[in-house]
């Protein structure tokens, strides 16, 4: 759910954002979450969740193929 807000800002940092194209909405917002990171951080966890389930079938056809005929650098590496 978006709110509508009042933020103050000079003419001329106005006048240069919109000159450049810049949507001031999604950078405030991305400015505020950066400085709460409990925000950010559940909101990335929901992002690899979704991500996950997403592409799951791929992720487990991956896994059964590396269980089944190991990485391609299981003989050169020496670690």
């Amino acid at each position: 759910m978006n709110e509508r807000v009042t933020v103050e800002i000079d003419a001329e940092t106005l006048a240069a954002a919109r000159d450049a194209g810049m949507d001031l909405s999604a950078l405030l917002t991305g400015a505020i979450r950066r400085h709460l990171p409990q925000l950010s951080a559940a909101e990335r966890a929901q992002a690899a969740q979704q991500w996950y389930e997403d592409n799951k079938e791929a992720v487990d056809a991956y896994n059964e193929m590396i269980d089944a005929h190991g990485l391609f650098s299981d003989g050169v590496r020496t670690f």
